[in-house]
């Protein structure tokens, strides 16, 4: 109970207090984790960009987010305020994350303001080309899923186009040389769905990955037309280059090449910079490590079922 009383003594409380203050100030404590802001611009805002992509979603597929009443002859207007309000909020969020990457010591850097909005309308002039290669994606869930009924149902509930629609977003942007930004999209469709692509990734038309949940596509994969992936795989990396500091070298091509018209079933793990040739087919949690030539079904090795004294039937 004395001890008790001791620890609720207000001055022992307020000298804890500022000696958990003064460790955590302690420049040694913070070095690696503080961001400090350049041109007074913060850090990019998840919330604007998490708004600005549902806007983008609207565009997408009009009438199935935002305005559900949309129609034809209201459709340029209501468009038409969609884009402005985009053009805006993504101007400033690239400016905030040229900012996070400028090397320019001065307190404003009119260079990373111009730059901002040079990208934004270089990107939005992309938008029909993402509605295309979104379109093919639509169609490739419907024909390689007999369990839905229409387009709609497949725009509006499967995580594959969530993530798809968030992967070609920042797809573009990281084309642009937007740095920082493209990664924070591509993992909100992460964690909403579980599926995990990287938005160096290149991807061709009608990609379809059903189910989706634990998908991971690595930074230089390149992926071709009509592909259907299904949950759990990997497309990852078997092993890394390492520099003269034991860091890992960036940008070699270490993930793996998908050729058209490929399936790859649940659970399969494939490694490094293979091929998978055109048409070939990968079971179910197949470990690959070679290439696969075009029109090879890999397969596990056949189950051995034994049973004794009738046990297991």
């Amino acid at each position: 109970m004395e001890k008790l009383k001791a620890y609720h003594n207000p001055g022992d409380i307020q000298n804890n207090l500022h000696k958990i203050v003064d460790e955590l100030c302690h420049q040694g404590s913070y070095e690696t984790v503080y961001h400090r802001a350049k041109h007074e611009a913060p850090m990019p805002s998840i919330e604007v960009l998490e708004e600005i992509v549902e806007l983008l979603r609207s565009v997408m597929f009009p009438g199935y987010f935002g305005n559900s009443d949309i129609k034809p002859e209201t459709m340029r207007y209501y468009l038409g305020a969609a884009i402005d309000r985009i053009f805006i909020a993504l101007s400033e969020q690239i400016k905030r994350g040229l900012c996070f990457t400028c090397t320019n010591e001065t307190e404003f850097c009119e260079d990373c303001d111009r730059k901002a909005r040079e990208k934004a309308l270089n990107f939005l002039m992309k938008l029909s080309d993402i509605r295309r290669l979104l379109s093919t994606d639509v169609i490739a869930a419907f024909e390689g899923d007999p369990a839905t009924e229409s387009y709609g149902e497949i725009i509006f509930c499967y995580p594959s186009i969530t993530a798809l629609t968030n992967y070609r977003i920042a797809h573009e942007l990281f084309k642009l040389e937007v740095p920082f930004i493209p990664r924070i999209i591509t993992e909100m469709a992460h964690s909403q769905t579980g599926i995990d692509i990287n938005p160096e990734a290149v991807i061709g038309e009608k990609c379809f990955i059903d189910h989706g949940t634990g998908v991971v596509i690595g930074a230089t994969c390149i992926l071709g037309k009509n592909i259907r992936i299904y949950q759990g795989v990997t497309l990852g990396a078997k092993s890394f280059d390492l520099d003269e500091k034991g860091n890992p070298v960036k940008g070699i091509p270490r993930h793996p090449i998908v050729e058209d018209d490929v399936v790859i079933y649940s659970g399969a793990t494939i490694l490094g910079r293979v091929t998978l040739g055109k048409g070939a087919v990968i079971g179910g949690n197949v470990w690959l490590t070679r290439d696969v030539p075009a029109g090879t079904r890999v397969l596990q090795g056949n189950v051995d079922l034994r049973f004794e004294n009738g046990a297991g039937i």
